[in-house]
């Protein structure tokens, strides 16, 4: 999960810094959508859209890339602290039903497991949802960035009249 924001972080900055320069290139994900611009430039302008549309599809799985492995592993975390929890009661009850509730401590470890369990689901679950909130926030930001560049790149050209 801190890998993703890392590479996020990293790739909105190259993002950023080809948006100020327009150079087209393969180095990162604006800078291929240059390259799409640059190779059909001469095309007509709706065709130069769908070119540009399509690269920003090729491009989006690479930043959205393990956002969804980071939020399933956010929803399972705290339903196997409920397992646990679940199999610390269980195992309570089993010492009840044999022992009887005569000695707290034959009880204290299945309430051990639950509670641990659960304070263990929690602390994992926590910090993924915030981490996925975060690199979602980062994905959508420069997802954006594409979009908006590829939108003035062909304002930009339809305001020259559709002429190369």
């Amino acid at each position: 999960a801190l890998y993703k924001i890392i590479t996020l972080f990293f790739m909105g900055n190259a993002i950023r810094a080809t948006a100020k320069t327009k150079q087209a290139g393969d180095g990162n994900p604006l800078a291929r959508v240059f390259e799409a611009y640059e190779t059909n430039k001469n095309a007509d302008l709706e065709t130069l859209e769908l070119k540009l549309d399509e690269q920003i599809l090729r491009e989006s799985p690479k930043i959205e890339r393990f956002n969804d492995i980071v939020k399933v592993l956010a929803a399972v975390a705290p339903l196997m602290g409920l397992l646990g929890t679940v199999i610390g009661m269980i195992i309570t009850f089993t010492a009840i039903t044999n022992f009887g509730a005569g000695d707290p401590k034959l009880m204290a470890g299945g309430i051990s497991v639950a509670l641990m369990t659960t304070v263990l689901g929690l602390v994992a679950a926590i910090p993924l949802l915030l981490t996925h909130a975060l690199a979602a926030a980062m994905a959508r930001g420069n997802q954006q960035i594409l979009d908006e560049q590829a939108a003035g790149l062909v304002a930009e050209r339809a305001e020259r009249g559709g002429a190369a």
